[in-house]
C-alpha cells in the first residue's frame, strides 16, 4: 500500500476524508502513514469503540516531533490505565469545576476589554490581540509567578508557536520546539522555586500542578510538571483560533452577529458549537491498536496506528444536513451528543477526551458576545482559509478596524470541501 504522508502535507485537512471517501465510507479504511500501518474510523460508533482502552492506547502513539511542540515529553496524553487517571483526576479537578470556568470566563473577557474596548478608530489583527488576551487572562487565573504583561505576552506568542507549528517542516516547526524549550525551562524554575518556599497565594491550579502525586504517591518531576502547567496554558491560548473564526463567521453573517450582541447566552453557546464544529481546527487524533483487537471481523496487528477522522466527522452529510453551511440554531434545545460533535477529539470525559471542553465552550460563548458589542468593520483582506494548512486560519489573521461610532461588517467568504 502506498504511504499517503505526501499527501497528508499536500491536502491538510481534506487527506483524511479523501482516504476515507475512497475506501468506500463504511467501517475501517486503511493505508499508511509515516511508513506505517493505518485505519481509519469515523462516526458515533468508531468514537466509542477509539475511546475503549481495551481497543486503543496512547503510549508510544504521538510523534516525536509533535511531543516536542505541541504536547511535551511525559504529557498525560501519552499515559493510559490507572497512571492516565491519577493525571486525569488533576485536570478534570482544575477545568471542570463551574466555579473555575465561570472565573476564567470572566478574566478573560476582563482582559478583552480592556485590550480592545478603547476610544478612538484605529486596526487591529484579532488573532495577535485574542493571544494577548487569551495567555494574559490564564496567565492569571493558573496564578503562574510573575504575572507581569511582558512574561504573558511572551505567554502567548510561545503557546502560538507551538500549535503553529507542530503538523509541518521548517521554519515553523523550528519555533515551536524553540517555544516550547523556552517554556518547559521558565516554567520548570518556578515549579522549583514553589516547592522551596511556601506559598503565600490562595490555592491556585498551578500549586495543584506542584502537589499532585501520581498514582504512586511520587510528585511529578519539575520538568512533567511544566509540560502539565503548559498543556493547561496552551490550549487556552489556541482558543485564539476559534475566537478569529467566529469573527470571520460574523461578518459573513451581520443577522447572527446581531442576534450575539443582544445578549442571547443559548445561542451564544450554540454558534460557539457551531464555529467548532464548521471551522477546522483539530484534522484527527491517533492512538495505537491494543494486542488482539477485531475491526469489522478482521484482525488488526497490534501497534497499528488508528485515525479518528475529526474533521471528516464534522463535516459528514450523514450526521449533519448541509455540513457545509453555517448554522448555529441545529445546536439550539439540545446539547450536542459528545460521540457526534468532536471537534477537539471524544471520547468520555474521563478517559483521554479533552478535559478543556467546557472552559472552550464557555469562553468562546462569552467572547463571541463581547467580539458582537464591539463596534468593528472588516477592511478588505485575504479571509480565505486555506484547508491544506494545518492548523489553519484566514490568511490575514482578520483585520479588524475598531471604532466606538460603527458596527458593521464585510462579507466573507467560508471554508469549502
Amino acid at each position: 500500500m502506498i504511504d499517503s504522508t505526501p499527501a497528508l502535507f499536500l491536502k491538510g485537512y481534506d487527506w483524511l476524508p479523501g482516504v476515507y471517501r475512497r475506501g468506500g465510507g463504511d467501517g475501517p479504511v486503511e493505508t499508511r502513514l509515516l511508513g506505517r500501518p493505518v485505519r481509519v474510523l469515523r462516526g458515533p460508533e468508531a468514537v466509542a469503540f477509539f475511546y475503549d482502552e481495551g481497543h486503543a492506547r496512547r503510549s508510544g502513539a504521538l510523534p516525536g516531533p509533535v511531543l516536542d511542540t505541541l504536547f511535551g515529553r511525559g504529557a498525560v496524553h501519552t499515559l493510559d490505565g490507572a497512571a492516565h487517571r491519577a493525571r486525569k483526576a488533576l485536570f478534570l479537578t482544575r477545568l471542570t469545576e463551574p466555579a473555575a470556568v465561570e472565573a476564567l470566563t470572566t478574566q478573560v473577557c476582563e482582559e478583552f476589554r480592556a485590550a480592545l474596548g478603547g476610544s478612538g478608530e484605529r486596526e487591529v489583527v484579532l488573532f495577535d490581540e485574542a493571544a494577548r488576551v487569551l495567555a494574559r487572562a490564564v496567565a492569571g487565573w493558573l496564578g503562574l509567578p510573575g504575572g507581569d504583561a511582558e512574561s504573558a505576552d511572551r505567554l502567548a506568542r510561545d503557546c502560538v508557536a507551538m500549535v503553529d507549528g507542530f503538523a509541518t517542516a521548517g521554519p515553523r516547526h523550528l519555533r515551536a520546539r524553540r517555544a516550547r524549550s523556552r517554556q518547559e525551562a521558565l516554567l520548570s524554575e518556578a515549579v522549583v522555586a514553589a516547592r522551596t518556599t511556601p506559598a503565600d497565594a490562595p490555592w491556585t491550579p498551578f500549586e495543584a500542578v506542584v502537589t499532585h502525586r501520581e498514582a504512586d504517591g511520587t510528585l511529578l518531576d519539575a520538568h512533567t510538571a511544566a509540560v502539565e502547567l503548559l498543556n493547561i496554558a496552551r490550549p487556552t491560548v489556541a482558543l485564539t483560533w476559534f475566537v478569529t473564526f467566529a469573527a470571520h463567521a460574523m461578518s459573513g453573517s451581520p443577522a447572527v452577529r446581531r442576534r450575539l450582541a443582544d445578549g442571547d447566552a443559548a445561542f451564544a453557546v450554540a454558534f460557539a458549537h457551531e464555529v467548532r464544529r464548521f471551522y477546522p481546527f483539530v484534522p484527527f487524533v491517533g492512538a495505537l491498536a491494543t494486542e488482539g483487537l477485531v475491526v469489522a471481523g478482521a484482525h488488526v496487528p497490534p501497534g497499528t496506528m488508528l485515525l479518528l477522522d475529526v474533521y471528516g466527522q464534522n463535516h459528514d452529510p450523514e450526521l449533519w444536513e448541509a455540513p457545509y453551511r453555517f448554522l448555529p440554531d441545529r445546536f439550539l434545545g439540545a446539547p450536542p451528543h459528545p460521540d457526534r460533535l468532536i471537534p477537539q477529539g471524544g471520547g468520555p470525559r474521563d478517559g483521554h477526551r479533552c478535559p478543556g471542553e467546557d472552559i472552550t465552550v464557555s469562553v468562546l460563548a462569552a467572547l463571541s458576545r463581547e467580539l458582537a458589542r464591539l463596534a468593528f468593520t472588516v477592511p478588505d483582506q485575504d479571509l480565505r482559509i486555506p484547508l491544506h494548512r494545518i492548523p489553519t486560519r484566514p490568511r490575514s489573521g482578520l483585520r479588524l478596524v475598531l471604532s466606538p461610532r460603527r458596527r458593521g461588517g464585510a462579507a466573507a467568504p467560508v471554508p469549502s470541501p
